[in-house]
């Protein structure tokens, strides 16, 4: 591990609202913090949004400055890339922004029943071979039903044509409450102050000629025996910068 790294690692130590808990300090037992976030780590009891797989951290840190009324937590498991937008928050002191370093995988562990008023996915790995691994499968859905409220939000904003359409025929086959759907945000009349907050990485694909795409949905009334799509998906020909990413609509 680089010099930098290990400085970022140490420096986030320090950061108070900065929580550090992968797998191996979890495992299977619940987190201290379970179902007291608004209380314990913010300190008040506004409705929380959690986005999951923030990378850098660009879209909590924005929409906490867009919405002082409402508390933001990014969870990443890449230290060195929450150590930006952490350092971001820190300098702008928002008060109603925090992350949490951990595996998406044991997420459940981490929030108690009806904890979260929505979640946020930006542009998360489609997986196009594994579907267990899709943060947008049953698989994780299941694990998101629990401490998402009722009505609550997720919401899906992503480049990659393969993770979209497979998100939304899964959506629709469950008959889940489609709140707003497009296959090219820009060009659409559903595109607000909230949905134009561009990651580093958005901006890129958007200098290729590439579409964002965007679902919003909630579960509903079914909340029984989801099925996965059977339909086979067109898969991505690219998977990210440095990797043969290349211009396509």
């Amino acid at each position: 591990m680089g010099k930098n790294k290990l400085a970022k690692f140490e420096e986030m130590k320090a950061f108070e609202h900065v929580v550090q808990a992968p797998y191996k300090t979890v495992k299977h037992h619940d987190f201290h913090l379970k179902g007291k976030w608004a209380n314990v780590f913010f300190g008040n009891d506004n409705p929380l949004v959690v986005e999951l797989g923030c990378g850098k951290g660009e879209y909590s840190v924005e929409l906490a400055e867009k919405y002082p009324d409402k508390n933001f937590l990014g969870v990443d498991i890449k230290g060195a890339r929450l150590w930006k937008g952490s350092k971001i928050a820190l300098e702008k002191e928002l008060k109603n922004v925090g992350f949490l370093r951990t595996n998406i995988e044991i997420i459940d562990q981490f929030f108690g029943p009806n904890e979260v008023d929505e979640i946020w996915l930006t542009f998360p790995d489609p997986q196009m071979k594994k579907f267990r691994k899709r943060l947008t499968s049953t698989v994780f859905l299941k694990r998101y039903q629990p401490f998402l409220k009722e009505n609550g939000i997720i919401h899906l904003k992503t480049d990659s044509r393969f993770q979209y359409s497979y998100t939304s025929a899964l959506v629709h086959l469950n008959e889940f409450d489609v709140i707003a759907e497009t296959d090219n945000l820009y060009e659409s009349e559903i595109l607000d102050d909230t949905l134009r907050i561009k990651t580093f990485y958005e901006k890129q694909w958007l200098s290729r000629g590439i579409k964002i795409k965007y679902l919003a949905f909630r579960f509903g009334e079914n909340k029984g025996d989801w099925k996965e799509p059977e339909h086979k998906f067109e898969k991505d020909d690219y998977r990210s910068f440095g990797r043969s990413a290349r211009d396509m609509p």
